[in-house]
């Protein structure tokens, strides 16, 4: 291999064979590893780039193309495999089908892993020297994923699946910077923290190689970086201290999580909805044995497997509430006739809201529906596709944020995957709600990672908008988190169980909250920006 000198006239040293590729897959391996759910060790987070990043600013175009897809598809599948569970068990899809499915969702995911290789490689290579380019790699990198992140999070409805800051989830110490930017800027500090320790790595090992290295250095980036991340620890644990005295000294209210675990091929069975009912009914009983009664029960998404307004069970339900004095929010399907529209009637995946004598008052429709499981998209070509949610046509979506009152409770509700979502809690606390509600039904995930990649996601939400948060999942993960980002009390999968908790009610606004989800976009729009100057400073090099 024919190589150059590393002084600062001299241009990048090349890599060739298969070294990148190696180093991609290294990479894809320890992100893996650091994800909740297989190993879940999350300080690999802070070391998982560093192989991919060591081969970046000395490829062409067609192998970093390659070196991302390599990287990216090794990741996504490992990442996504439950998919192929799901589509063959309760989609009907053969196993081939279901695994070229999974492979198509990786494969798009990947496109945005391919394109940050391509264009960091492209800026670092405009760099004259390897120092240049490392040094260039702490403004680049985090930059560069952070606005390529937020665009796979919004485009095609958006599939912001556990974006990396995510896997530090049960570490609340390292996530309270949420409350500013989001959780991408925890993401961005974890990227920041790779990049420098691999300009660290990368100079000690030129000090040792080459006598003219000690004047390639650039200290500059390094040490503001250093200087940044040692600020949002700072900041982490002083707002940590605040927000604990902030939540010792509110309001709360004692809330029950009621986890049904019925078993999803029963779920919709006309035979069983009884069976359904009588096992919440029972499990609620339970949590008025402890010494703290429930002001409010919250059952998971579609706990109840009708429509409310024609059932006679309901009768049940009603008895319980009035006999108990509680409120009750429950997760149901929903239909209203409007026979003056084209549609004369609209279903909803709904969250119902029901005072003390069992009325409902007070309903949240979900806005944000799950593509092929509670609709089709593009249905008139793609007929032969049902959705997997096994009701009567596709749901409607909702366009409120505003929270269901309970009392003192102003509940923000999510209904299953919405919690990924940052910006629809935001807007409900905006709304008003002092305390974020998560019903899901994460039941055809089975046991998978895929149950504890939604509660990972779920917890930031927590943070970024210091509400507490409570989640009820028919098989799991149910749990309760607070402003602070601990859990709380958290339930194992596929256990039928109530518990409950006293939840603070906290109203005051966060950054995040007021304007710092903008944190991502402002990186997106600095791609051009960056792309823009490094060419200029290759031209003038």
């Amino acid at each position: 291999m024919t190589t150059t000198s590393t002084s600062t006239a001299s241009t990048l040293e090349p890599l060739n064979g298969y070294s990148p590729y190696i180093r991609a897959l290294l990479s894809a391996v320890l992100l893996t590893l650091a994800m909740p759910g297989i190993t879940g060790w999350w300080p690999l987070l802070f070391i998982a780039l560093i192989p991919l990043f060591s081969a970046l600013g000395r490829l062409s175009i067609q192998q970093s193309l390659f070196t991302g897809l390599l990287c990216g598809l090794l990741y996504y599948t490992s990442l996504l495999y439950w998919i192929i569970a799901v589509l063959k068990r309760y989609g009907g899809f053969h196993p081939a089908l279901a695994a070229a499915a999974l492979f198509a969702l990786a494969f798009y995911m990947t496109v945005y892993f391919s394109l940050f290789c391509v264009l960091a490689n492209h800026m670092l290579a405009q760099s004259a020297s390897r120092g240049k380019s490392v040094a260039l790699l702490l403004l680049i990198a985090p930059t560069l994923w952070i606005g390529l992140d937020f665009l796979r999070g919004i485009l095609f409805t958006g599939i912001p699946w556990m974006d990396l800051g995510y896997a530090l989830y049960r570490q609340p110490l390292l996530i309270q910077a949420a409350d500013l930017g989001g959780h991408h800027l925890i993401s961005f500090a974890v990227i920041l923290v790779n990049a420098l320790l691999f300009w660290l790595a990368d100079r000690i090992h030129a000090f040792f190689s080459s006598a003219s290295a000690g004047s390639d250095y650039h200290f500059a980036p390094p040490v503001i970086v250093f200087l940044l991340l040692v600020c949002l620890g700072g900041y982490s644990t002083v707002r940590y201290q605040q927000i604990s005295s902030d939540t010792a000294a509110t309001d709360t209210a004692i809330i029950s999580v009621v986890q049904g675990n019925i078993e999803q091929h029963l779920k919709w069975s006309p035979h069983h909805k009884e069976k359904t009912v009588d096992q919440y009914l029972s499990l609620s009983a339970h949590a008025f044995q402890e010494e703290d009664k429930p002001a409010l029960l919250v059952w998971p998404e579609t706990a109840l497997p009708f429509y409310p307004a024609r059932e006679p069970l309901m009768d049940k339900i009603r008895d319980f509430i009035q006999a108990h004095d509680v409120l009750l929010l429950t997760g149901s399907p929903y239909f209203i006739v409007t026979p003056q529209e084209q549609t004369p009637v609209s279903y909803y995946n709904s969250a119902l809201l029901l005072d003390h004598s069992g009325r409902v008052y007070s309903r949240y429709n979900k806005q944000h529906l799950v593509p092929f499981g509670e609709y089709v998209p593009l249905r008139t070509y793609l007929w032969f596709i049902k959705p997997l949610v096994e009701i009567v046509g596709d749901f409607t979506p909702g366009d409120s944020f505003k929270p269901l009152v309970a009392e003192n409770i102003k509940a923000g509700v999510l209904i299953c995957f919405e919690s990924i979502f940052p910006d629809i809690a935001r807007q409900e606390t905006t709304e008003g709600a002092n305390l974020l509600v998560n019903l899901t039904n994460d039941a055809w995930y089975g046991e998978s990672s895929a149950p504890y990649h939604s509660w990972a996601m779920t917890v930031f939400r927590a943070v970024e908008n210091r509400r507490g948060l409570v989640r009820a999942a028919n098989t799991g993960i149910s749990g309760f988190v607070s402003p602070t980002g601990e859990i709380l009390q958290e339930t194992a999968l596929f256990k039928a169980l109530a518990t409950n908790a006293k939840m603070p009610l906290l109203s005051h606004h966060t950054l995040f909250t007021c304007g710092g989800y903008r944190f991502a976009i402002l990186c997106l729009t600095l791609i051009p920006t960056l792309l823009y100057f490094s060419a200029r400073k290759k031209r003038k090099e």
